[in-house]
């Protein structure tokens, strides 16, 4: 009888290895399911919260993402006030960049998500890890964790950790730099698969008329703030360069604050009023869209351009990198929290 109740308790042992063994993917299994699920979903909405962090500063910022298949985009940014309101779509005509408080509509001719890496888009992440031959993987409390390289034309923004739920949905990502510090941090929420989603909820002009995007501001010529326009500058601080010069010009009735900075990364600032525009129709722009978190910046060569809270700003230098472009331009606009 004792044999007996031995070999039970051991044949029931073996049967929960088994049973284990069974529950536990590899990577290469969930690799491939992952390609799967992406084949299969036809379009998701979701919520993501982006954190840029520069320092011990963090920038944290609002987007909502919609997708629908083959290729049309939905990504609404703002601040954590929901003020200053951009957005990208891309539909069959094309890449566009919204700013309903301006009534402004760019048209780029961009390949716009496709050229690079995007940690708040789920296809870009999921390409990235398939496409990673050397990427790492970890299963953990429900959760797959995999270490990839990134497609971002800097090599500032080197490697990813992308954390995904069981059912292959993202709940997180951390992009950091060549010594591994984070320098974006992009939580998702209420990740939703294959929503009712139609064309004509990424069409231009029907997200430019949204009561919930269009403020109330729609006068040609009125400057898009009510506050007084003043000088901004940026806060960080690039090593071996300091400010040469700020001075103020008035060309046709229009005021502009020129920044000047000079050293080993030289660069030019340029700030004006924004204007609100009496016609959305779009304009064409060369250069690619960037999220900038508070908004969508202009991506040009050796420039970048963008508005935030009532000011247009140019910024220009051969000495800056793309991504060093970006921090400037982060560490004028928005709120910085220590």
């Amino acid at each position: 009888m004792r044999k007996r109740i031995v070999g039970i308790f051991l044949v029931s042992i073996m049967l929960l290895f088994v049973l284990a063994g069974c529950g536990t993917k590899s990577q290469k299994d969930v690799v491939t399911d992952l390609g799967n699920k992406l084949d299969k979903m036809e379009g998701y909405k979701t919520n993501a919260l982006l954190t840029f962090k520069q320092g011990k500063k963090n920038q944290t910022y609002q987007a909502e993402i919609w997708f629908k298949k083959p290729s049309y985009y939905r990504v609404v940014l703002s601040d954590m006030k929901k003020q200053n309101t951009q957005m990208i779509l891309r539909n069959k005509e094309g890449v566009y960049v919204l700013t309903p408080q301006l009534n402004k509509t760019y048209k780029f001719d961009s390949n716009w998500p496709n050229n690079r890496s995007q940690a708040y888009l789920f296809q870009s992440l999921a390409n990235d890890i398939m496409n990673d031959a050397d990427s790492t993987f970890t299963s953990k409390n429900n959760q797959y964790i995999f270490k990839t390289k990134t497609s971002y034309q800097t090599k500032e923004l080197a490697n990813q950790q992308i954390t995904l739920k069981k059912d292959l949905t993202p709940t997180s990502v951390k992009v950091m730099d060549k010594d591994m510090n984070v320098v974006v941090d992009v939580t998702f929420k209420n990740f939703q698969v294959d929503p009712k989603l139609s064309t004509s909820d990424f069409n231009v002009k029907e997200n430019m008329t949204t009561s919930s995007l269009e403020k109330s501001q729609s006068t040609s010529g009125k400057v898009a703030s009510s506050t007084s326009f003043e000088v901004a500058y940026p806060t960080i601080k690039l090593e071996g360069t300091k400010m040469k010069e700020m001075k103020s010009v008035t060309t046709g009735g229009s005021k502009k604050f020129i920044l000047r900075y000079s050293g080993k990364k030289p660069y030019t600032l340029i700030e004006s009023q924004s204007q609100v525009m009496s016609t959305s129709s779009p304009v064409q722009v060369s250069g690619e869209p960037v999220n900038m978190g508070s908004g969508v910046a202009t991506l040009g060569e050796n420039s970048l351009t963008w508005s935030h809270g009532g000011t247009d700003y140019y910024l220009v230098s051969d000495k800056l990198t793309d991504q060093e472009m970006q921090d400037v331009a982060r560490s004028v606009a928005g709120k910085v929290e220590k």
